[in-house]
């Protein structure tokens, strides 16, 4: 049996990298991983390979990102010719970015069975384009892998076939536990103690300027009494710039001392960090004082 495994972004790695572990005893599974390179840079995709221990992609269709749209029809247009070349038996796709959504609508066109690992979530939002992404390939997918019994109930309610739903748990948890050990005896290195740590980065909360400016305002009044860390998304970060909000925070590399310690201000700023490897963001996770997503 020939199983192509289809990721596209960092959550994506965390929840293919136990099912590639799992198949990989199985002699008679033809396993091949295809990136589709939706997150492309080292930070926010060769990190993560490296750390999860995946094995490097058998194809990379590095389309980049764009509008949904244009990354989304990209992504079907690339890995077109790559699945009438394979030929796999079943495609696994996960979560619910856009390149989840893609494979499933060219597999669905090409007659090939699909597989959507992380299956039946919902937010109720359709303003999010994760949820459309969700709705549309559960409705495509021929196996609904779901991580919970709500997972279920939600695919029931939307009349799909029980026989096409199985309760398999949550996989971003098999990654979990494995790395967690891994990441307690990390060290921690260049952070002073204690810290807030935060993550920031869905459209619905930061390509709207006004949106935006409310969290920051609060997170303003958080870091009054909590000095914050924020390993900042690319996408953040060119809002940040865009919507001139750059006197909420600093950069690491702007002690005044010279200090290699990461600059920790009582002044109501945040601290802005580069995107963490999967083990370093557990590790600072452990380390924080509290943490805001």
């Amino acid at each position: 049996m020939h199983v192509l495994h289809v990721v596209g972004a960092r959550p994506n790695f965390m929840k293919a990298a136990p099912v590639l572990r799992a198949l990989s005893p199985h002699a008679n599974v033809r396993q091949t991983l295809v990136h589709t390179g939706q997150h492309y840079d080292a930070a926010m995709s060769d990190v993560f390979f490296k750390q999860l221990e995946m094995p490097e992609p058998d194809v990379n269709l590095e389309v980049g990102s764009d509008t949904h749209a244009q990354q989304t029809a990209r992504i079907m247009m690339a890995i077109e010719p790559v699945l009438l070349d394979r030929k796999p038996d079943l495609v696994l796709v996960y979560g619910d970015v856009n390149s989840t959504v893609a494979a499933a609508l060219v597999c669905s066109k090409l007659g090939i069975k699909v597989g959507h690992v992380e299956a039946g979530l919902r937010s109720g939002d359709r303003t999010m384009p994760e949820e459309i992404n969700r709705l549309l390939t559960d409705q495509i997918s021929d196996l609904l892998f779901t991580p919970s019994a709500d997972g279920d109930e939600n695919l029931l309610h939307e009349g799909i076939d029980p026989s096409r739903i199985h309760c398999v748990g949550n996989v971003m948890i098999d990654t979990l536990v494995r790395l967690l050990r891994t990441a307690e005896k990390h060290f921690l290195a260049d952070v002073l103690l204690p810290f807030a740590l935060v993550t920031l980065h869905r459209p619905s909360n930061v390509d709207q300027r006004e949106g935006f400016l409310s969290i920051l305002d609060g997170l303003e009044e958080l870091a009054q009494s909590h000095p914050i860390i924020f390993p900042v998304h690319p996408r953040t970060r060119k809002r940040i710039a865009e919507f001139g909000l750059d006197r909420f925070f600093y950069h690491r590399g702007q002690a005044e001392n010279g200090s290699s310690q990461m600059p920790i201000h009582a002044d109501g700023r945040i601290c802005l960090v580069d995107p963490l490897g999967y083990i370093d963001f557990l590790c600072m996770m452990d380390h924080a004082t509290l943490v805001v997503t």
